[in-house]
């Protein structure tokens, strides 16, 4: 087991149930089981200490990285509060949420099969693809598949994701991944505009999917994906757009205002009551 002491007030459950990942389940009793870059782990938060199960030390540095512990954020969100009154309150609904770093092809994966999906769905799809073409790491567990091992399939191969439409797409992006058409190490090196662009010549990828990669996997905190509900909340809390205060960091900050909107906004056209916002509306 490994465990990860200057958590900085990180709130696992809020982190790995805010929408930002599709890769984890919730446990009976606490706790959390996911499989992310080919590690399998169960997470439990014990006091300010995360504890992985099933994590050895070399890995230390990839989950540091992964839940963003470099990262000051105690600083970060009282900035955000001293800046701005109406952030403050989105921040202190939710104040150990952190924005994930994420692997790159498993984010694009995960935001393509995210449009116009539920959460629940969303994790059923992503567990049936890792079984299906992912590697065997444990009982029940397996890896996200690799871009090559999807780039060899065609859409009707991909039936037992009961994906839709999304299969295409999905196969377009493990082909361009494989090939080096797109890869994280292109997008890097590109301004946002430019990286977003790129991501839009996958199949099926709009603004709104590239800018969730750009921020969850390549760590552009400036970029904010707006999808129905950040645009709602954007014009009932911020109509005059996003506080200075949080400049360089509107995507971080959005995901403290996505958290508050989703849980306290009304629903719905003209307020009234409907189903759970998701990252893939």
């Amino acid at each position: 087991m490994l465990l990860l002491e200057n958590t900085r007030g990180l709130d696992l459950d809020a982190t790995l149930g805010c929408g930002q990942t599709f890769l984890w389940r919730p446990l009976e009793g606490g706790g959390w089981a996911g499989v992310t870059a080919g590690r399998a782990v169960t997470a439990r938060m014990e006091g300010t200490v995360l504890a992985l199960e099933g994590a050895q030390e070399e890995d230390r540095a990839f989950w540091e990285n992964y839940f963003a512990l470099d990262m000051d954020y105690p600083a970060l969100l009282e900035r955000f509060c001293a800046g701005s009154k109406r952030l403050a309150v989105c921040v202190e609904h939710s104040p150990g949420i952190r924005v994930l770093r994420q692997p790159f092809f498993e984010t694009l994966c995960c935001f393509i099969i995210s449009q116009n999906n539920n959460i629940p769905r969303i994790t059923a799809i992503t567990g049936r693809l890792c079984e299906g073409l992912g590697e065997k790491l444990g009982e029940g567990l397996y890896s996200f598949p690799a871009p090559e091992a999807l780039a060899a399939r065609e859409p009707e191969d991909l039936a037992f994701l009961r994906a839709g439409w999304r299969a295409e797409y999905l196969i377009d992006a493990a082909r361009k991944v494989a090939s080096g058409q797109v890869s994280e190490a292109a997008l890097a090196a590109l301004p946002d505009a430019e990286a977003r662009a790129l991501l839009m010549t996958v199949k099926g990828v709009g603004p709104k999917v590239a800018d969730c990669v750009l921020l969850y996997s390549l760590s552009r905190w400036s970029v904010v994906p707006m999808d129905v509900w950040m645009k709602r909340a954007m014009a009932r809390l911020f109509p005059r757009g996003a506080p200075v205060c949080c400049r360089p960091y509107q995507g971080i900050a959005q995901q403290f205002i996505f958290d508050y909107a989703r849980a306290s906004l009304p629903r719905g056209a003209n307020d009234k009551k409907s189903a759970k916002p998701r990252r893939g509306d």
